[in-house]
């Protein structure tokens, strides 16, 4: 399974864009947000499919023109039934999307990634956004496989769970092999010694046949 960008991009944006929206109460901030981000990004999805070495140019050298082309786009598009008015839609679509280039830049970058691993992530960034808008906006990014598409519910595993899991299965794994030891029957250790003086002895007689 990709690395969920979904989530990735939405907490960058909670952490670096807090200003988004802040008029609004958080609810009706995060439902705008929430479908920007799934529109940006399945629009992203769309153009890679149909040129993919120019969307990879654009992520690895963030043009804002492009930005600004691709907000346009996306919120004059007849599909768009955001309830946001017309100015501060786009204004939200171009933010959003060029944040998402610019830490799809920052990861290409870090992580030494090349066309085929960003066409893997993006690609596989559409099991993460089943579910995760209402239909306008795969209508409207032409990502028509997801509409009618409900959330994939995954639960959410925090470090310490994680790392009790980890030290759960360590412990077991340790304690597998420690029965596995004490199954081991005391009297084949006891005959071990007996049993290579007996090899040792059939190999000297071996020997000592050889050269008389």
């Amino acid at each position: 399974m990709a690395f969920d960008l979904v989530q990735y991009f939405a907490e960058q944006i909670e952490t670096q864009k807090p200003e988004l929206l802040s008029q609004l109460s958080r609810e009706e901030r995060r439902h705008h947000i929430s479908a920007i981000n799934a529109l940006a990004l399945g629009e992203l999805i769309t153009q890679w499919r149909a040129n993919d070495k120019k969307v990879y140019q654009e992520i690895t050298a963030p043009d804002e023109l492009y930005i600004l082309e691709v907000a346009r786009h996306l919120t004059t598009s007849k599909e768009n039934a955001s309830t946001m008015p017309h100015a501060e839609l786009e204004a939200l679509t171009a933010a959003i999307f060029s944040l998402q280039l610019h830490e799809l830049k920052q990861l290409h970058d870090t992580g030494s990634h090349n066309l085929q691993s960003i066409r893997e992530l993006l690609l596989g960034q559409i099991e993460h956004l089943s579910g995760q808008a209402d239909d306008w906006v795969w209508s409207t990014n032409n990502l028509v496989e997801l509409k009618g598409s409900k959330p994939i519910i995954q639960d959410e595993i925090s470090l310490e769970a994680s790392m009790k899991e980890f030290s759960q299965m360590v412990n077991q794994h340790t304690h597998q092999e420690q029965d596995e030891a004490a199954a081991v029957p005391v009297w084949s250790k006891v005959l071990e010694p007996a049993v290579a003086l007996a090899i040792l002895w059939i190999l000297y007689s071996a020997a000592c046949s050889m050269f008389a």
